[in-house]
């Protein structure tokens, strides 16, 4: 495939900016159109990033849209995806891939069937940051690693999303919004989940939006709000993962790998700065310096990896099977708090590379 690939956006909400401004680091695409369900927000939206506009169905069977960027909540991600497929687009979609594994792992079995490119955010793992844990691993900077501990702690959406409900329906949540970098970046540096078992629990039952046209709204909360998970690893680590929208008014985010020679630290999954360290044993934190990808360490990476794969025939790393192997174990960890026991999981993938349960 020749030149860049022409994207439009689906779904004109607060991310959809990011992934817009950041696309300006690249070369290997263009966004070109959007389009919302609200056509209010959607000519918004296109007046001011400069993008033509039409109604869903329309852009999505634009003959001169070659990918479908999915930006939409997550009750339509499936419908928006399936959608797609069916014009012959590729897809690159926020997270979560779907709000069940059957719908994820349907949506991976069609891309396939139809020779299409499916990816899924979070793309943070193939920052900088995380290319030197990689590499540090491979090398044994702390020997034979053992286990993470990891979380990401903040307050919710609320005080600055204006349709902050939707994190806390179906899809939503801590364990489906947070944990996704997390549990991407782990997979991505340490290989696949085998099991889950957590806790789980809804202290704030009722929130009130603090944000835009619709502050001081109150709704009620569906999902659990404050997670505990621990998971096993193939290769043998265990993961021990907090992720909470109840720590009102703080944004703690933090990872360590534990290794029977070391520990490393790596920064903030949710973004694509900060330090990298590690700690001999009985030593003292020592910083290691990395390479940034400058402009390109930022939301639309994984969609720059997947267009670059179509040039070079390879796979992509921020791939559908990563995806729905992420949503897999932040199923199982919810199945596993619900109902008091360890639930299997049972897609794999292995140091970053798609290996689809069958």
């Amino acid at each position: 495939m020749n030149g860049a690939l022409r994207v439009a956006v689906v779904g004109c909400g607060v991310i959809a900016h990011n992934y817009v401004r950041g696309a300006a680091g690249f070369d290997s695409f263009e966004i070109v159109a959007c389009a919302d369900m609200s056509a209010v927000v959607a000519e918004a939206f296109a007046a001011q990033h400069g993008l033509r506009t039409a109604p869903v169905d329309d852009v999505l069977a634009d003959p001169d849209v070659d990918v479908i960027l999915n930006l939409t909540p997550p009750s339509a991600h499936a419908a928006v995806v399936r959608a797609a497929f069916e014009q012959g687009k590729h897809v690159y979609t926020e997270k979560p891939l779907a709000t069940t594994v059957d719908d994820a792992r349907s949506l991976v079995r069609e891309a396939t069937e139809r020779g299409l490119r499916l990816g899924c955010a979070p793309d943070t793992f193939l920052g900088g940051a995380y290319e030197a844990g990689r590499e540090l691993l491979a090398r044994g900077a702390i020997g034979e690693p053992l286990g993470v501990t990891a979380a990401l702690l903040v307050g919710g959406p609320d005080s600055w999303h204006p349709n902050a409900d939707i994190f806390y329906r179906e899809g939503g949540g801590p364990m489906l919004d947070l944990a996704p970098y997390y549990l991407t970046a782990i997979a991505s540096l340490l290989g696949p989940y085998t099991a889950a078992t957590g806790f789980a629990a809804t202290p704030t039952r009722v929130r009130e939006l603090g944000f835009g046209p619709r502050a001081g709204e109150r709704f009620s909360v569906d999902v659990p709000t404050h997670v505990v998970a621990a998971l096993q690893l193939e290769r043998g680590p265990l993961a021990a993962l907090t992720v909470s929208f109840e720590a009102t008014d703080q944004y703690v985010s933090w990872m360590q790998i534990h290794g029977s020679e070391g520990t490393l630290e790596l920064p903030d999954a949710n973004a694509f700065e900060g330090q990298v360290r590690v700690r001999a044993p009985r030593g003292e934190w020592e910083l290691v310096p990395y390479e940034s990808h400058g402009a390109r360490e930022t939301r639309g990476c994984g969609l720059h990896d997947l267009a670059e794969a179509l040039r070079a025939d390879r796979a992509h790393r921020a791939s559908g099977e990563l995806g729905l192997h992420v949503l897999e174990a932040a199923v199982a960890v919810l199945r596993a708090a619900e109902n008091g026991r360890t639930v299997e999981i049972r897609s794999r993938v292995a140091s970053g590379t798609p290996q689809p349960h069958r």
